[in-house]
């Protein structure tokens, strides 16, 4: 229940505080590109239910036919030039604030994932987070903020993905799920902040239980380009 009420309260406060960006990316996005405000997309959330998750739209109607379907790498050639500045500052996870609002997420949780990309998870991960909402970010989202840098240098996305990527994300949602806590979400929520404006912080310093990462996964950090 307290987390309930302080995800209403959150959520509401920031689309208050947000609205003036709100209203002009809302303008922007009438008048450039396909002129497509928003995007619903199916997700998986809270016992295993699917939900329309909201976000601002930037990519092409089409995109989830067109090669690369659910998994979205870095330079994408099916997002738009403006969806580009929206992916990059996260303004584009903004409208899922709503989705806080009416319960179908919570400010901070495991990223909720498409039919496709949730089922590359094994069961008993599913099970363990069944009464869990997903979150509008999260331990996992954070420490896999440069997912499509990754996506995008690895020897194709989905194998990447399952292979590199899926291990360390399980076993980072699975460590919130044993500290989730009032200040747990409150350190979470003041870090992603801190990550979008200084994108070379590590989460290791404010957690210094997190699981280690792999030596497969370091190594394709290491490789990888930056952007």
């Amino acid at each position: 229940m307290i987390k309930r009420a302080f995800d209403i309260l959150m959520s509401g406060l920031l689309i208050l505080v947000l609205s003036p960006l709100l209203i002009l990316v809302i303008v922007i996005l009438a008048f450039t590109g396909e002129r497509e405000i928003f995007y619903a997309q199916k997700r998986i959330g809270r016992y295993g239910q699917p939900f329309q998750i909201l976000k601002f739209a930037t990519m092409l109607k089409n995109s989830s036919v067109l090669p690369g379907g659910d998994i979205t790498g870095a330079n994408d050639p099916r997002v738009l030039p403006f969806g580009r500045i929206l992916r990059k500052t996260k303004i584009n996870e903004l409208p899922q604030l709503f989705n806080v609002l009416i319960g179908d997420m919570s400010v901070i949780g495991y990223r909720p994932l498409t039919p496709r990309v949730a089922s590359l998870f094994p069961q008993e991960y599913w099970e363990a987070l069944s009464d869990e909402r997903p979150g509008l970010s999260g331990i996992g989202s954070i420490v896999f903020r440069d997912e499509e840098r990754l996506l995008a240098f690895g020897n194709g996305s989905e194998k990447t993905y399952s292979d590199l990527i899926v291990p360390h994300k399980m076993a980072l949602e699975l460590w919130y799920r044993q500290h989730q806590s009032f200040g747990t979400d409150f350190a979470l929520l003041l870090l992603t902040v801190l990550v979008v404006t200084f994108p070379q912080m590590s989460a290791e310093n404010w957690f210094s239980d997190l699981p280690a990462p792999p030596r497969h996964l370091l190594a394709l950090r290491a490789a990888a380009p930056s952007r």
